[in-house]
């Protein structure tokens, strides 16, 4: 691994999102009032609030930094107390394993298009001078045809409500009404009874990163639809908007790498796709293709998507990741790029996505 505390994938470490840690929590045990305070605290057998405390032979197990030399710490000591709540020799993921697991949710996509329900026409490959002179090669539209019976699927249908909850300005406050708050939660449940998702519960549960699927689904919801600002102060980003739904920021378009969102807004006449610079080897979904374009007159220099894929399977996989990871999909190689929000977090130091996509040579 490349530190003790971190995974290892790739140069510069990667990290797997979904930190475990709530608020702190102290337990009091019913007594007379005239006993001391330090009488009436009782340690429980968990590091949760406890990070750091004294360490006091009285308590049944310890929080602090010594008990890894002396071997008596709680059992959920990495997944409270260490930065990345993890450790190296118990819960450490390594690349061995997001290839095993990228390989497992690739041929658990069973909601994926099949090579009939899409067709494409890529046209105009540009070479990489030319992807940022905003100058459209491709005469026709990217999507020739696309089996819409798709979308009628649980999983499509609650992540197509979701992509109209958005100002896609950025440094202008989001507003999230009780609906759009409802549908959020819709699609998790929906996400959540698909075999990719379940497996991907299973394999963090098994790396110590959450202890009950409730607690997974909260913290779904918390770093992909949690609000931040990408502006002046204002709440006007989550990872979910900027990665599926797309924004504009300073004239340009930034995120937006999903697939549906594009044929839906390219039907409507509101994208025109101008090129692409890079197209996988895959021959069935998902494929992946780099591509440029315009939406309603801002650019996108390289908008890199999976395409045909099931919106778990990218939510699914970008969750598992942080930082630049290479996986397996189909037996082919492919690199992911995520990142962390750093600028502020939630709940015990967790961090939202900032963003997230495929890499695109």
């Amino acid at each position: 691994t490349c530190s003790r505390h971190s995974l290892s994938c790739c140069e510069g470490c990667s990290q797997v999102t979904g930190w475990l840690g709530r608020g702190a929590r102290s337990v009091l045990r019913p007594t007379l009032l005239f006993l001391s305070p330090t009488d009436l605290y009782t340690a429980p057998d968990s590091c949760e609030g406890r990070c750091e405390e004294p360490y006091s032979k009285e308590d049944e197990c310890h929080c602090d930094a010594k008990c890894e030399t002396y071997g008596n710490c709680c059992e959920d000591y990495y997944r409270h107390c260490q930065p990345n709540g993890f450790s190296s020799s118990r819960d450490a993921i390594t690349n061995e394993d997001l290839l095993r697991v990228s390989e497992q949710l690739y041929r658990a996509d069973h909601n994926k298009a099949r090579p009939s329900d899409i067709a494409i026409n890529p046209q105009y490959q540009a070479s990489p001078d030319e992807t940022g002179d905003q100058e459209d090669r491709s005469p026709r539209p990217l999507y020739k045809y696309v089996n819409e019976e798709l979308f009628s699927k649980p999983t499509y249908a609650s992540f197509i409500k979701l992509l109209d909850n958005y100002q896609r300005a950025t440094g202008r406050e989001e507003e999230v009404t009780a609906e759009e708050l409802r549908e959020q939660d819709n699609f998790l449940k929906e996400v959540m009874k698909t075999e990719l998702m379940k497996k991907l519960f299973a394999f963090l549960h098994q790396k110590n990163r959450y202890s009950s699927e409730q607690e997974f689904v909260a913290d779904l919801k918390e770093m992909w639809f949690g609000l931040y600002s990408r502006g002046d102060g204002e709440q006007d980003s989550s990872g979910f908007e900027h990665v599926f739904s797309g924004e504009v920021k300073k004239g340009k378009v930034s995120g937006f790498h999903n697939w549906i969102r594009f044929y839906l807004l390219e039907k409507k006449g509101i994208i025109n796709y101008f090129s692409h610079n890079f197209d996988g080897p895959w021959d069935t979904y998902p494929d992946v293709l780099g591509l440029q374009f315009s939406w309603d007159g801002f650019y996108k220099e390289v908008g890199s998507a999976f395409i045909g894929s099931s919106p778990e399977f990218e939510l699914g996989l970008y969750t598992l990741l942080l930082r630049l990871c290479y996986l397996s999909l189909g037996g082919y190689s492919l690199s992911i790029q995520t990142y962390p929000w750093t600028k502020s977090t939630y709940g015990n130091g967790k961090k939202y996505i900032a963003t997230a996509y495929v890499i695109s040579p």
